[in-house]
């Protein structure tokens, strides 16, 4: 693959691969975050649910910080100083108690680990969009596609194998988080610091006379506008409003399900997330041409359907728990269609929510688009996660996860609707 390659192309693809196989260890050891936070901390459901908002909550700063990135120019140094300003703290987890025996039930504790991961995901607004500001420069259009691909394999590899050894270790020792996560605040300065020597030349652009507010107004008035005309965009976004809030207000309650309802400990919930990824893994590339035979709203039908029939498959393992032990591992029957629709769900929803705003757009208004897609995004988060802990704590888990089904059978209906009711000529999603 690489004796293929332009010179700059081989110097980018080899830091863009060093670059994923560090956010890979990163984001192996976050997938269990929330689960730390539940059985080690001993956090509560609510401070639970500001946890996962805050990884979405991010995206409300979208349109300011995408003006910050757009006025300063050197962008390989704002990645250097975001990831140490982001990430970095999260070495005072070094500092947290971290003996066997020790119960970390303080709120000082609770506070300031929610604190140390909404200051990691602020980072988020500013990563996303220069990691592929960066690699758009280097990649040839043709090239762009696999190499791209390639070390997202890479990534998704190596955050397969660390999460499963991860599971491993806090089965060991339960606060063994104290002293893992100072490494993801380590390999995520590192990593930061590799993807910035990716060559890059600033594209100058001419001073605008607007100051940052009047700017984001009108990236504001921007948006409005096109959710006002582009009518089957709007419908998109409406569904995307209805299948956000049910999974976000699942999100968090499945994670207590899985930590308080089955009694699972570390190494069962890495075997669960693992084998569901492989399968998505296994889907990507299958998925990737569905949305563009399909198109986004149709397409939309399979990702909300497959998240309705895991949480269907939840209720069904509350109702009939009955399992056997594999390895130490207890396999639920009914977690068994659970994996398979969550492996569809893992699949389709990544693509559809990386670049189904892209299919209702020309090529000069992709990035509006998905800035619109992504703030909507954070405007959910505002009260999702905390409505979904509340009806929790209200009706339990079953109804919790039947609203979540009967909100998505709502916008399947509506994306079917809108599909056979607005093939506007003047879009390109027909």
């Amino acid at each position: 693959m690489l004796s293929s390659l332009r010179p700059r192309e081989k110097v980018s693809f080899k830091l863009h691969l060093v670059y994923s196989v560090l956010e890979g260890f990163c984001l192996g050891v976050i997938a269990l975050n929330e689960f730390v936070f539940v059985k080690s901390l001993q956090g509560s459901a609510v401070q639970l649910g500001f946890l996962f908002q805050f990884s979405m909550l991010v995206f409300l700063f979208l349109v300011l910080f995408n003006e910050f990135l757009r006025r300063i120019p050197n962008k390989r140094l704002l990645l250097r100083y975001t990831v140490l300003i982001s990430r970095l703290p999260l070495f005072i987890l070094l500092f947290f108690p971290h003996h066997q025996e020790s119960d970390i039930v303080s709120g000082l504790w609770h506070s300031l680990f929610l604190a140390l991961f909404f200051l990691y995901y602020l980072g988020s607004p500013i990563l996303f969009p220069s990691v592929n500001l960066l690699l758009r420069q280097n990649y040839s259009v043709n090239n762009f596609g696999k190499l791209y691909g390639f070390a997202t394999s890479v990534n998704k590899v190596v955050m397969l194998i660390v999460t499963f050894l991860y599971g491993l270790l806090l089965d060991y020792d339960r606060n063994a988080f104290t002293y893992i996560l100072p490494f993801v605040s380590v390999f995520g300065v590192v990593s930061g610091f590799v993807l910035s020597r990716v060559p890059y030349a600033p594209v100058l652009e001419s001073l605008k006379p607007d100051g940052i507010c009047v700017s984001v107004r009108k990236s504001l008035d921007n948006m409005l506008s096109v959710l006002k005309h582009n009518v089957a965009y709007r419908h998109f976004e409406i569904g995307f409003m209805l299948y956000g809030f049910a999974f976000m207000s699942t999100t968090t309650v499945i994670v207590l399900f899985f930590s308080d309802g089955l009694q699972m400990n570390y190494s069962g919930i890495a075997f669960y997330k693992n084998v569901y990824n492989i399968g998505a893994i296994l889907l990507l590339p299958v998925a990737g041409n569905w949305i563009g035979i399909l198109r986004p709203r149709r397409f939309s039908v399979i990702a909300y359907a497959s998240l309705a029939l895991y949480l269907l498959s939840l209720i069904l393992t509350l109702s009939f728990p009955y399992y056997f032990s594999f390895l130490g591992i207890d396999i639920y029957w009914f977690l068994i269609p659970y994996l398979l629709f969550h492996s569809v769900f893992a699949a389709t929803m990544p693509i559809l929510w990386n670049i189904g705003s892209s299919y209702f757009s020309g090529d000069q208004n992709v990035g509006l688009y998905q800035e619109i897609h992504l703030s909507l995004t954070g405007f959910r988060a505002l009260f999702s996660p905390l409505i979904g802990i509340w009806l929790y704590l209200v009706f339990g888990f079953a109804i919790t996860f039947a609203i979540g089904i009967l909100v998505l059978l709502i916008a399947i209906a509506f994306m079917i609707w809108s599909y056979q009711n607005q093939r506007l000529p003047d879009q390109i999603d027909l």
